[in-house]
C-alpha cells in the first residue's frame, strides 16, 4: 500500500492536469511553446502514474478496472466486480 501522501501527490497531479488541458491544447496548436514552459511542471499528462485507486500500487496495474492485481482479485473473489468471476474448466 502506498504512503498517503504518495496518492495525494497523485491526485494534485491529476487536477492540475485537468485544469490545464484546454490551455496546454491551445499553446500547443499555436506552437507558443515559450508560454507552455511557464505552466506548472506537473500540468503536463506525461507525469502522471498509472496507480491503482484504492491502494495506490503502481506495479500490476489493470488499466480496464483501474486497479492492481490484489485489489483486482479480492474484488472478484467478494464478487464485488460484475462480470467477472474465477475460472474453472
Amino acid at each position: 500500500m502506498a504512503r498517503e501522501s504518495v496518492k495525494a501527490r497523485q491526485r494534485k497531479r491529476e487536477a492540475l492536469v485537468a485544469k490545464f488541458a484546454d490551455k496546454r491544447a491551445a499553446l500547443k496548436a499555436e506552437g507558443d511553446y515559450a508560454s507552455l514552459d511557464k505552466l506548472p511542471r506537473n500540468a503536463s499528462p506525461v507525469r502522471l502514474k498509472n496507480r491503482c485507486q484504492l491502494s495506490g500500487r503502481p506495479r500490476g496495474y489493470m488499466r480496464h478496472f483501474g486497479l492492481c492485481r490484489n485489489m483486482f482479485r479480492d474484488l472478484a473473489l467478494d464478487g464485488k466486480i460484475p462480470g467477472v468471476r474465477k475460472a474453472s474448466w
